[in-house]
């Protein structure tokens, strides 16, 4: 194999960056000491934590709120009214009925809930109040102008209708003010955590309740991990109290929420039945958690989708535009965007060096921070295919009447040049199974359903799977244009960017970037750090997103430590364009699951063409000149053994060796990844074995199950664990250092061992089983440890430790 030397390669320069490094206390004479002093290196990073979930209202049509708002709609009787008076074809009406009637389990995707406003405790009825305020930092302005929204009557009963974002909040603020005797630390701990449940775009959305150091004795991610596990614990223990009493149960609404990264299949149809103004007056969460000024947020996510929705027909010009799209076979995208139903994570991690630092005054402050920030980004997002699909994914079944490029390419066109995007079209279409037996042409759909539908019947052509199609159906990252990059490491990039992007009417300037890897600069979060936005569903949560966190800082670090060194500037990584998307097309192929991509052999990114050296089975490409043929597979391995080769002193003082050792066991084995375990537990659910000789409604209806289901009872088994694990006496020692902590102990334990109550309790509530009045004890016993472990953290942490990802961090 062959070794390359990267000081070799930089010229062992010392260059700017690396003096500002070295400014702030980082130590490059050794690799040891450059070891213990990069930012983000052990004891160094702090991290924290946001998860968009799914939420569904099972139940029967009279009593969901979904169906129910649809029915009594306008826009329903008036689409009635119109195809009555054959202004409207029958189908657009019949296929809103069907979709309302077709629905044998009673599930209803992202559907409000109904309660009594009377069931509501004092406690509750007063954090409504507050939040259905106009400016929450301004009581004199009154009520917000759309409070009546969340208001109707059932005969003479008064209710309130919410989204489950905010239920989960109400219900919190609930179960706190139905106990009278609740101590005061308890009490004030419960409420302290209500503001982390936020009200959002469409999905609940949940983010950390303290913020975690990372640690080698953890894994350098166990600590979140265990973090997210007990925040979703909380979570399905309000449902459960929000079922039982604030009501919902004997009305017929049982709410389930959980991990799952795709808008839910119905969905989908219903979004194709109504016009996109409809869709967001269903789904667009109203923002009454998270805001001071919630109708603001909501009009801006109302700004999002329709930004989405025009982008998504624009697409299609794009894609005519690249040479993807031939002829005018196309079929034009519905007007409605669903890509904001998609769920993600957003891992943010801080750096104290950093931090304190900018927190100076001094010499190092934002212009460096801008510089380092954007060249690190660039360094990490060649290692991006590391995570996708490998410790987090989104299998989804794609037939052959969906290969129209203009469906499938998602968003490509606008994070891609043409070049990359004809060549991942190719890929794709030769990868899928899109060839007609026994005539060895391969086809693609023509575009009327009936007749897309018999090809595929008559010559077996059954389309692919796309291990993290999430990404591909997102706008995860717009691509630069040549005279505003955005990683050029200047102040104020990024505004330029979308002032482009304005102009040439694919973006909005109100809207932030999208980017994969995403700095969080001190001046605006206060705290110096980077947001990690490229993951989707984890199968395990100390499996694989306790791993993927410690993989995450190590990359960082080791970003960071090539820049102390002297070995990278951003005169390595150009910012034009095409070099950008050079480097992007492997994280997109790698979603698609592609199984090569093409790089220019003359390429100006030489730290693509470092990692490209030592890249196994490289050849010129024949069909592209000038190009080389990677594997996407050698090149993760050449992946792998850079970090270990570059950042061993890192591997070593951050007790990351399993975490790599895990890492090559996955790229070795498919079956290990992330996706390849979703797969076989969305196949097990249908008892199939081959994920291509399923139909794809099949496929993706039986994942969706899977995730409401047997994943579901994982993470909750993992929280379980995790919740035994922080009642262990010795975790509870700070408790009986302070009297309010040993009182709210007793109070919430009633003289019985902790962690036998949780025992006692785990079958009931992994049967579905658990009685309120338990979960409510359960409750009070995760406020506990929550508020414990803030208070921990709080008394062991900088100031700068303290801030979390906060709603800004999302968009």
């Amino acid at each position: 194999m062959k070794t390359i030397s990267l000081r070799g390669w930089a010229n062992g320069r010392k260059d700017p960056p690396a003096k500002a490094l070295a400014a702030i206390g980082v130590d490059a004479s050794t690799p040891e000491r450059l070891a213990a002093t990069t930012p983000f290196a052990a004891g160094d990073a702090t991290c924290g934590c946001e998860n968009e979930l799914q939420a569904v209202v099972s139940g029967a049509r009279q009593d969901v709120d979904l169906p129910r708002t649809i029915e009594q709609s306008n826009y329903f009787r008036n689409i009635v009214k119109r195809r009555d008076r054959g202004e409207l074809p029958k189908k657009v009406v019949t296929d809103l009925e069907k979709w309302l009637s077709d629905n044998p389990d009673g599930v209803w995707e992202n559907s409000w809930v109904r309660l009594p406003l009377a069931a509501l405790s004092p406690l509750a009825r007063q954090v409504l109040e507050a939040d259905l305020a106009a400016d929450k930092a301004d009581p004199a302005a009154g009520r917000r102008g759309d409070a009546h929204r969340f208001f109707a009557r059932d005969g003479e009963e008064e209710m309130l209708r919410v989204p489950v974002s905010y239920l989960l909040k109400l219900a919190l603020a609930d179960a706190v003010g139905r106990q009278a005797e609740l101590p005061e630390v308890l009490r004030q701990a419960g409420l302290g955590l209500c503001e982390h449940f936020l009200s959002d775009n469409t999905s609940p959305e949940t983010y950390s309740f303290y913020v975690s150091t990372l640690t080698p004795g953890e894994g350098m991610g166990r600590a979140v991990a265990r973090e997210t596990a007990l925040r979703f614990l909380l979570t399905h223990l309000l449902t459960i109290h929000a079922q039982g009493p604030m009501g919902l149960g004997q009305r017929g609404q049982r709410v389930t929420v959980y991990f799952a990264p795709h808008p839910p299949v119905r969905q989908k149809r219903l979004n194709e039945c109504i016009t996109d103004a409809f869709y967001r007056e269903l789904f667009m969460n109203p923002c009454l958690s998270g805001w001071d000024r919630g109708e603001d947020k909501h009009r801006y996510m109302h700004l999002c989708h329709e930004v989405l929705s025009r982008a998504q027909l624009n697409a299609v010009a794009r894609l005519r535009e690249a040479g993807v799209i031939t002829n005018n076979l196309v079929v034009l995208p519905n007007a409605s965007n669903i890509s904001l139903a998609n769920n993600g994570v957003h891992v943010t991690l801080g750096s104290k060096r950093l931090s304190a630092a900018l927190a100076g005054g001094g010499a190092f402050g934002a212009a460096q921070e801008k510089y380092l920030g954007d060249l690190a980004t660039k360094f990490i997002e060649h290692f991006l295919p590391l995570f996708v699909g490998v410790h987090s994914a989104a299998p989804y079944r794609l037939g052959f009447a969906d290969f129209h490029p203009e469906r499938v390419l998602g968003f490509l066109p606008y994070e891609l040049d043409y070049t990359h995007l004809r060549m991942i079209w190719r890929r794709w279409r030769k990868k899928a199974s899109l060839k007609a037996r026994p005539f060895g042409l391969r086809l693609t759909p023509f575009g009327p359903p009936w007749l897309d539908r018999a090809l595929a019947a008559v010559f077996g052509l059954r389309g692919d799977l796309a291990p993290d199609f999430r990404l591909l159906d997102y706008l995860a990252a717009v691509m630069s244009t040549h005279s505003s990059p955005a990683l050029d490491g200047s102040l104020g990039n990024l505004e330029r960017l979308k002032a482009d992007l304005a102009q040439m009417g694919v973006f909005d300037q109100r809207m932030p970037p999208y980017l994969l890897h995403r700095q969080r600069q001190f001046a605006v979060m206060g705290f110096s750090g980077f947001e990690g936005r490229h993951y989707s569903l984890f199968p395990s949560l100390d499996g694989d997103l306790a791993p993927a966190v410690g993989l995450q800082c190590l990359l960082t670090a080791l970003a960071f430590k090539f820049i102390a060194g002297g070995l990278l500037d951003h005169a390595h990584i150009p910012d034009d364009p095409q070099t950008e998307s050079e480097r992007r097309q492997v994280f997109f192929g790698a979603a698609i699951g592609l199984p090569t991509f093409f790089v220019r052999a003359d390429s100006g990114n030489l730290l693509l063409k470092m990692i490209q050296e030592d890249v196994r089975d490289v050849r010129p490409s024949r069909r592209y000149p000038g190009y080389l043929r990677v594997r996407h597979a050698q090149y993760r391995q050449a992946l792998l053994r850079l970090i270990r080769r570059e950042g061993a002193a890192l591997i070593e003082s951050m007790g990351l060796e399993d975490v790599l050792d895990d890492l090559a066991r996955r790229l070795e084995d498919p079956r290990h990844t992330a996706a390849g375990r979703l797969v076989r537990g969305a196949l097990a659910q249908i008892g199939a074995s081959d994920p291509l000789a399923v139909e794809p409604r099949q496929f993706n209806a039986a994942a969706e199950e899977y995730y409401r289901g047997g994943l579901r009872l994982r993470h909750l088994r993992e929280a379980m664990d995790h919740l035994e694990g922080v009642l262990a006496p010795e975790r509870l020692s700070v408790a009986s250092q302070d009297p309010r902590w040993a009182g709210a102990l007793g109070h919430a334990c009633a003289g019985r061992d902790p962690r036998a109550i949780v025992a006692a309790l785990r079958p009931r509530l992994l049967a579905d089983e658990l009685p309120p009045a338990e979960a409510l004890r359960l409750i009070n016993l995760l406020v506990l440890c929550l508020g414990l472990e803030r208070t921990r953290q709080a008394r062991h942490a900088n100031p700068e430790d303290a801030h979390v990802p906060d709603a800004a961090s999302i968009h």
